[in-house]
């Protein structure tokens, strides 16, 4: 049975950091592209960042982008989302999952944690 388990929420005030963990129990994990996605209170889930099976590419949102950092260690079957800069509209609950497809899109990816909550304070 296939698991994700995000850890390495918390509060924050704004522009500190937090460093995301997602643990995957999957016997090919390094056959799956990797992606973290955040929903707000009221909004849909949203695009965060992916990064392929290899590591190789990445991709961001624009919100995130020069402030997030998506990687993988394929040998402890993890990915994690280093978050700097942080501010207070990045409070969400954030999502890891999993998917064989490089993709910015939520319903392609197969596999989901059950979430970690991350609040910034102002």
């Amino acid at each position: 049975q296939v698991q994700l388990v995000e850890s390495g929420g918390g509060l924050v005030q704004t522009g500190g950091s937090l460093r995301l963990s997602c643990a995957a129990s999957i016997r090919t994990f390094s056959t799956y592209a990797m992606g973290w996605f955040r929903q707000a209170p009221g909004k849909e889930r949203e695009f965060v960042a992916t990064i392929s099976w290899s590591g190789s590419r990445t991709y961001y949102a624009d919100s995130v982008k020069g402030r997030f950092t998506i990687s993988r260690d394929n040998a402890k079957n993890t990915v994690y989302l280093q978050m700097n800069s942080l501010k207070p509209e990045d409070t969400a609950v954030y999502y890891c999952a999993a998917g064989v497809k490089f993709t910015i899109v939520t319903g392609t990816y197969e596999y989901w944690g059950q979430g970690t909550q991350v609040t910034v304070s102002s």
